[in-house]
């Protein structure tokens, strides 16, 4: 099924994407009748070459948003995956020939349809008067062997555009530039990857189709199918494929790239791939190469030469020497190429040392005296037995992996919960915090002092565990430690529990009754009110805390949201239990039971 378009008419939206791109951008025009987009200071390029490129549309950034200073001076486009018609190229040249220009270079993609029409009006150019050159760019690397209609152009033209767009702005002839971009193409080389089609306006079928489990390799920007279908990979292992195939020397289309080469790296998304799916892509493409002793000179990373909504990327490798990089490197106003830095990636310290943590103030307890290790008191009970920092730290830690079991069993059952009224991901959040919890335990025991201990969990769920659940918990246990410092007996865990909430009230603005996860913990809170009294029965208040916050776990699904995701959707009866809350009274639910367990021994 083809996917949606946004926009006023099929036939239309070539014209209606370039009168856009004209309204933001000054710096433009369109030329009256045609299809063509030209610099609005075109009449400051006298006795300097001229620079003319196109293709379809449906390429965007490209081609018009390499229009500038430094780079092209118009562009020509035709309607989606359409060459440009021979009387808008004329047009443009003769537009452009008029202000007295010292020639013209048509930068040109290997396609039929562009060669043919570029070529046609460059011949009637020619015949007018005009001197006009051109050169077709074909930097495809997908097919091993000798293809009659060579290899097709893809991003790597862009490269070109900038190239020759920096010698003309430095006052070169056109016979130069079209010879030192000649020499660049046959330096460079692109490979494109897919994960699905695009699919063109007008058309009710896409463009071709893929398995679930399928990745085309090699494919065009048209949305024609690739060379070769593989199965869906990693991306580090898709884009070692792709560099292996880039740069095999059996291939006619490979890249000689080899140890000590210099190279710039493009990134290029093909339209409908994420942001973050291209950096991952960018990191592993610099380290393969890296890894290979290939020196990423710069590394070009956005969206230059899209295929419509098509979920893939491509990479080209440009080897480069010091003069070709200065050309790289010129200034350009065009508005689609990007703010580089003028360094090399490779050999840049790309890390920098962690700020070391500040000594902490010394704190109460050398021995255990809190709910670890206190027995059950009745009025009368004899003081609780004192227990060894060891032992108190042992216990601790058991506690701790119960509650990390409890939440990666929770895992699905919060994640279905979070689907009703959230992005889904509850279950996967706290199972994050579990695995990172077990993770620490693993590297040694933790700290036999309740504040220590409450502060490192609360560093460990802020780096780890992410979301608003491990900033609020963060929260929680940042406040709930302060208490600890000076007293761990019951009266103080009390009042940790009263400082974590006032904590989760003062910066995440929920409030009980908002069904989010502070009713399950207000509940427990209210309940642990009673360890302030003398002989209070710990294990009667604990079970009595826990039964609350169970309790007002499963009355959130009859609340109104009033904070958190859940209170953007308005008008909807959400019928389940707030995921947060359920996972928090869990938490205490794990915790009464290893205390019992304990105390049982």
């Amino acid at each position: 099924m083809a996917s949606k378009k946004l926009m006023n008419s099929v036939a239309g939206c070539a014209d209606d994407a370039l009168a856009g791109l004209v309204a933001c951008n000054p710096n433009l025009q369109l030329l009256q009748g045609y299809r063509v987009v030209l610099r609005s200071d075109l009449d400051s390029l006298k006795g300097q070459v001229a620079l003319l490129s196109g293709g379809g549309s449906g390429h965007e950034p490209a081609h018009a948003g390499f229009i500038g200073k430094g780079m092209l001076t118009g562009v020509i486009a035709g309607a989606v995956f359409t060459a440009p018609a021979v009387g808008s190229i004329l047009a443009a040249i003769r537009t452009v020939a008029q202000v007295g220009t010292a020639g013209i270079l048509l930068i040109v993609k290997n396609y039929t349809g562009d060669r043919l029409n570029f070529g046609l009006a460059r011949e009637q150019a020619r015949a007018e008067g005009i001197p006009v050159e051109m050169v077709v760019i074909g930097d495809d690397c997908a097919f091993t062997t000798v293809r009659k209609a060579g290899r097709r152009g893809l991003c790597g033209t862009v490269l070109i555009h900038k190239v020759a767009g920096a010698l003309a702005e430095a006052g070169a002839g056109l016979k130069e530039i079209t010879e030192r971009v000649s020499v660049v193409a046959k330096a460079m080389g692109t490979l494109g990857v897919s994960l699905s089609f695009c699919s063109v306006p007008g058309s009710s079928k896409p463009t071709f189709n893929l398995a679930a489990d399928e990745v085309e390799l090699g494919l065009g920007i048209h949305g024609e199918a690739g060379v070769r279908r593989i199965k869906m990979a990693t991306a580090d292992q898709i884009v070692t494929l792709m560099l292996d195939h880039m740069t095999n020397s059996s291939s006619v289309s490979h890249v000689s790239v080899q140890s000590g080469s210099s190279v710039v790296l493009m990134v290029n998304n093909l339209g409908g791939l994420s942001v973050l799916e291209l950096g991952i892509v960018a990191d592993a493409a610099v380290r393969t190469l890296e890894g290979r002793g290939v020196k990423v000179a710069r590394a070009l990373v956005g969206t230059f030469m899209s295929s419509l909504e098509m979920p893939g990327l491509s990479l080209t490798l440009l080897l480069v020497d010091e003069p070709l990089l200065k050309l790289i490197d010129a200034e350009t106003t065009a508005s689609a190429w990007p703010n580089t830095p003028k360094v090399f990636v490779t050999g840049r310290k790309r890390t920098r040392a962690a700020p070391s943590r500040p000594s902490e103030a010394p704190d109460f307890t050398t021995e255990g005296t809190g709910p670890c290790c206190w027995a059950v008191r009745g009025p009368g009970a004899p003081p609780p037995a004192v227990l060894p920092a060891g032992l108190l730290s042992k216990r601790m830690a058991l506690v701790l992996e119960r509650v990390c079991t409890t939440l990666l069993d929770l895992e699905e059952y919060l994640n279905a919960l979070d689907r009703v009224s959230g992005d889904g991901d509850c279950g996967t959040t706290h199972s994050r915090a579990a695995r990172a919890i077990q993770e620490q335990l693993r590297e040694g025991p933790p700290p036999a002092s309740p504040a220590k201990m409450l502060s490192e969990l609360s560093l460990l769920l802020l780096e780890k565990m992410g979301g608003s659940s491990g900033a609020l918990y963060g929260l929680f246990l940042t406040a709930a430690a302060q208490p600890l410092k000076t007293s761990t007996d019951l009266p103080a865990w009390s009042a940790a529990m009263d400082a974590g909430l006032e904590a989760m009230k003062k910066y995440g603005k929920a409030a009980p009754g908002d069904r989010t996860m502070l009713d399950s913990l207000w509940a427990a809170g209210q309940e642990l009110q009673a360890l302030r009294h003398p002989n209070a029965n710990l294990f009667h208040i604990l079970t009595k805390a826990v039964e609350s916050a169970e309790a007002a776990a499963q009355a959130t699904k009859d609340m109104t949201a009033g904070a958190g995701r859940a209170s953007y959707i308005s008008s909807m009866k959400l019928d389940q239990p707030d995921p947060g809350a359920v996972a928090a009274a869990a938490i205490l639910r794990a915790i009464l039971e290893v205390l019992q367990n304990l105390e049982s021994l």
